[in-house]
């Protein structure tokens, strides 16, 4: 069985003096004047970093920001980044403004020492990024002997900088694999996600059942339980016959919700209470509602207690547990309780020795503000890239990598963020 080829693989002789383009998500927060107000995509990188400065590599960084379509924004200029990857590496790491396919870019890129790191400046500042276009592609494998693919928050797309690019390479003779942390996503999206300890429980919330019907379908029939919160659970409800006042539900999907009751059965669990309030707004008032009570005019913002109970009950008894989406509105404090307590005994089972995987987006920024992100086994950069990988397709970021026979090594997934 092949595996992907990954950092891991080589050795300090296949890296000393190379010039490496590494395809980061620097896709972070920035505040009013521009400073990155939440490092954690960056910090996740640089294990991988820290491993090509020992190994003397010449570091070339790629990411984009935001969605400037081709213009150069300064609002979305990476010179933030630059600054906080300065201060985390201990090593001055320059931002080079000069575009792919210029004398003045390749000038610079010459002048990298063994060690080194420089990032470009936002790459979706050109318009041939997002159109993984070949000339553009071929201008960024000018500029490296070959390619690290690290970031796994945008494999779910075929872009310039994350496969034309590695296409182009490996067509030159050079390699192209997986950083540190695609391996790691990898390994627990799809590695650990395909033979799971058991009790298997997944936990499914967030508004839509849209977004997330791919993955509900592939999950299905691993899972031994399939809990479900969030705004998602009250078309469930509405499938029931249930009244959910003037909650948010999709009304189109109700007769799919139907049917996936009926094609879960027992394995899918849903709120028997809620958090009600007459508008989903901070330092409302609130009521805990059974959910056969519910009046028009109620609006639903988070699970009940009695719905915490079990669904804590059914997560301490598991040996592996994905986690997909908020269970209320925890942005809002009347409504964080159910998703900051699932929070608490997820991290608790982590701790005690279960495997406990969080989707990227609103999973890992509610376990960061919760408090206990740093006690889960695994949590994803990727939002979109997440739900692809778990719902079994094939991430054109991951698939443009190398291959080798054999398992994956463990040891390479086990690099911690930081």
């Amino acid at each position: 069985m092949s595996r992907i080829r990954t950092l891991s693989d080589l050795g300090d002789t296949d890296l000393r003096g190379r010039r490496l383009l590494v395809r980061v998500d620097y896709n972070v927060p920035l505040d009013a004047s521009g400073a990155v107000t939440d490092s954690v995509r960056v910090d996740a990188t640089l294990p991988s970093l820290r491993r090509l400065r020992d190994a003397g590599a010449r570091t070339i960084l790629v990411s984009h920001l935001g969605r400037p379509d081709g213009n150069r924004d300064p609002s979305t200029s990476l010179r933030s980044v630059a600054a906080l990857l300065s201060e985390r590496l201990g090593v001055p790491v320059p931002l080079l403004d000069a575009a792919p396919g210029t004398p003045e870019l390749l000038a610079a890129v010459e002048e990298i020492s063994d060690g080194g790191v420089v990032l470009l400046e936002n790459i979706r500042f050109h318009t041939g990024e997002t159109s993984n276009d070949p000339k553009f592609a071929e201008a960024l494998a000018d500029l490296a002997d070959d390619f690290i693919g690290d970031a796994f928050g945008v494999a779910h797309r075929a872009q310039a900088s994350n496969v034309g690019v590695a296409e182009a390479i490996r067509a030159r003779g050079g390699f192209a694999v997986a950083g540190l942390l695609m391996a790691r996503e990898i390994h627990y999206l799809r590695e650990v996600l395909r033979e799971p300890e058991r009790p298997f429980i997944a936990i499914m919330g967030g508004a839509k059942i849209s977004g997330k019907i791919d993955l509900i379908r592939a999950i299905l029939p691993k899972v031994d339980r399939l809990l479900i919160g969030g705004a998602m659970a009250n078309t469930f409800l509405r499938a029931l016959g249930l009244e959910t006042g003037d909650s948010l539900v999709e009304e189109d999907r109700v007769d799919l919700a139907r049917q996936l009751l009926e094609e879960a059965g027992e394995k899918l669990l849903l709120p028997v209470d809620c958090v009600v309030a007459e508008r989903i707004e901070a330092g409302v008032a609130t009521r805990n509602m059974d959910r056969t009570a519910l009046r028009p005019g109620d609006r639903i913002g988070d699970i009940g207690p009695d719905t915490r109970e079990i669904f804590s009950h059914e997560v301490a008894r598991a040996g592996t547990v994905l986690w997909n989406g908020p269970m209320g509105v925890f942005e809002l404090l009347p409504f964080a309780g159910g998703t900051f307590d699932l929070a608490g005994v997820l991290a608790d089972l982590a701790d005690s020795g279960g495997i406990v995987i969080v989707g990227g987006g609103d999973s890992a920024s509610a376990a960061k503000a919760a408090g206990y992100a740093t006690r889960m086994t695994h949590i994803s950069t990727g939002g979109g890239a997440s739900l692809d990988l778990l719902a079994g397709e094939e991430l054109p970021g991951v698939t443009v990598l190398e291959t080798v026979p054999g398992r994956t090594d463990r040891a390479e997934t086990e690099a911690k963020v930081g």
